[in-house]
């Protein structure tokens, strides 16, 4: 399936709540160049509290799987479900339709959860932007506005 798919997850606790902790995350990335352009192309940016919100990244020639994102190829469009977190407190009961991508389209879809670590009972908190595209791509192509934008994001607190 010709499709680049950029995953940025962003996490931490209370503890970057506040400033100036949370102007480091605040100014955490949604979107970064791909590596490589090659398709399909999975591209896995992580950033967290404990390493101050640097990028961790790797890239590999494959597709999400089902646990990031629900793909179907429908009459020449590229039907687009990211899928939610079970783990999350924040429930959503109407989560928003799936988006069909036609080819040289994309869609950024974020959502946002807060966890408890059941073994201190300690919140914590997630930040997750998906970036797909359908068709040939440059590496710059979620650097910019997407054609498609779903905001799932709720309040944590």
């Amino acid at each position: 399936m010709d499709i680049a798919a950029q995953v940025v997850t962003t996490s931490w606790t209370k503890r970057s709540r506040g400033a100036p902790a949370a102007d480091r995350r605040n100014a955490a990335p949604i979107s970064f160049p791909l590596p490589d352009v090659t398709l399909p192309v999975l591209h896995e940016v992580m950033m967290d509290e404990c390493s101050d919100f640097e990028p961790r990244e790797q890239a590999t020639h494959s597709v999400p799987d089902a646990s990031i994102v629900t793909l179907k190829l429908v009459n020449a469009q590229l039907r687009v479900q990211a899928t939610a977190s079970p783990w999350g407190s924040v429930r959503r009961r109407h989560r928003p339709p799936a988006v069909n991508l036609t080819l040289g389209s994309w869609v950024r879809w974020m959502l946002n959860y807060r966890l408890v670590d059941t073994s201190t009972g300690e919140w914590s908190y997630r930040a997750e932007t998906l970036n797909l595209a359908y068709g040939p791509v440059g590496a710059d192509v979620f650097l910019g506005e997407p054609t498609h934008l779903v905001d799932e994001r709720m309040s944590l607190f």
